[in-house]
């Protein structure tokens, strides 16, 4: 018996949303550049010409991945709490503690931070890796929260941009354990503070 038409709809809307998930795992492992349509379908398990059928071009694909962990609505969020007439300390723990939770919790966002991490030092080959990673906006913000700390001698003291990227390279590496290994210890808030709280303000 032919399946009716809602339900061959059905099946394509399942199939695109496996492709995506499948392939945002793909994107972070590899990188953009180190993605390849024909790798991909295989990792997927399906055709390569199913994969056209539903993305013409790798850059669409990637669009449309991008689309579901894009970091807009994060760097709104970390933006108002940078912005609280709140002590830094107070604003790191609050930071850590959204971010080890939504690690635990949901895999699109694990992968949101792996493939914005990749993207930053992606996107230009005219940058160092190291220029690129801080035109981003929520190193920027973290940094303004860790000059705030500096002031009132709750962080520790250095480069506040570099600072930040050791923060966030900590939540990378977290993320990447998060979508590729089945048993892993999550970070505890202790140890990712860590990298920012003073010697004082660890006890």
């Amino acid at each position: 018996m032919p399946k009716s038409a809602e339900r061959c709809e059905e099946i394509r809307v399942q199939t695109r949303e496996m492709i995506l998930h499948k392939s945002m795992l793909y994107f972070a492992r590899n990188g953009f550049a180190g993605t390849k349509i024909s790798d991909l379908a295989k990792y997927i398990g399906i055709g390569q010409g199913t994969m056209y059928s539903y993305f013409e071009l790798k850059e669409d694909l990637f669009q449309e991945i991008f689309k579901l962990v894009n970091y807009e609505s994060d760097i709104k969020q970390l933006k108002l709490l940078s912005s609280l007439p709140i002590p830094a300390k107070k604003k790191i723990h609050e930071l850590t503690k959204t971010i080890l939770q939504r690690l635990e919790e949901d895999s699109n966002y694990a992968g949101s931070v792996v493939l914005n991490t990749q993207m930053l030092l992606e996107q230009d080959v005219s940058y160092s890796s190291s220029d690129t990673t801080y035109q981003s906006e929520l190193y920027k913000y973290t940094a303004k929260i860790i000059v705030q700390g500096q002031k009132e001698g709750s962080l520790v003291a250095g480069n506040p941009l570099k600072l930040a990227d050791y923060y966030w390279g900590v939540v990378y590496l977290y993320a990447l354990r998060t979508l590729f290994t089945t048993k892993f210890e999550m970070i505890s808030s202790a140890d990712l503070e860590r990298t920012l709280l003073s010697g004082k303000e660890k006890i």
